[in-house]
């Protein structure tokens, strides 16, 4: 294909995850409110353990109330429309792989978007225990509004990283797979891994939420440990075929 025909093959692409993406939108637009409930529940468990009465989120500004069902709406919508975007990006970009690439790429996906969606979930559960515990840190006879652009912006964020810390694991075996690092020396930087999972955890909850930390450390420890044993499969796969085909040296 000429360079203009692959402008137009993008925009045509483009064109058909917009929307997508906003068919997404307008469906997750109506559902906003029991989101907004959901994420609201570790609000109200706060406020019955002060023993005030639930109040919810404030909202500050005339737009305050369309604006979070937008950003809830986008967020959402983006995921129910996952399948058609993905599915866009990989039209365009297959025709240009090999065979052998096309497969590992199905093997990444298939891999990474699980792990993501399990990390959300072991985020989703930490949360409350996260948001109740730092609320614990406001000094007596204080009270705590919870503004609902920094609400938003806090679950959001803590979803997405522990969503990506999750789908790590799958980089290391991408990585093996292309010959950057083997299974050993993945295994060899165990104890680096588990310091790094065990920070992370740490920076991530809250210090007095030991059980969060450790629930976190462990899903991510396990990953490492999962990933470690993948790749030194692959090694092994890749050392057979090398002595079926001669390639490796003789012993002496």
């Amino acid at each position: 294909m000429s360079l203009g025909a692959h402008l137009l093959e993008l925009r045509k692409r483009l064109v058909i995850a917009a929307a997508a993406l906003v068919v997404g939108m307008v469906i997750a637009f109506f559902i906003s409110e029991p989101v907004i409930e959901l994420l609201s529940v570790p609000i109200r468990i706060i406020a019955e353990k002060e023993g005030r009465e639930y109040t919810g989120l404030n909202f500050t500004t005339v737009t305050s109330g369309f604006d979070l069902r937008m950003r809830i709406a986008f967020a959402i919508g983006l995921l129910i429309s996952a399948p058609v975007w993905l599915w866009q990006v990989w039209a365009f970009i297959m025709p240009g792989l090999t065979k052998k690439e096309i497969r590992y790429t199905w093997g990444f996906l298939g891999a990474a978007i699980p792990l993501f969606f399990a990390g959300c979930t072991v985020a989703f559960f930490v949360m409350p225990h996260v948001i109740e515990i730092m609320a614990d840190f406001v000094p007596t006879g204080m009270a705590q509004f919870f503004d609902y652009s920094s609400y938003y912006d806090f679950v959001f964020k803590f979803l997405l990283v522990v969503g990506i810390a999750f789908v790590l694991p799958v980089f290391l075996v991408a990585l093996n797979l292309a010959g950057v690092i083997t299974g050993r020396e993945i295994l060899k930087g165990w104890r680096v891994a588990i310091l790094v999972c065990t920070v992370f955890a740490a920076i991530t909850t809250p210090p007095a939420d030991v059980f969060s930390m450790l629930l976190l450390m462990a899903s991510m420890v396990v990953l490492y440990f999962a990933a470690t044993l993948v790749s030194m499969m692959f090694d092994r796969r890749k050392r057979k075929r090398a002595d079926a085909a001669g390639l490796l040296p003789e012993q002496a």
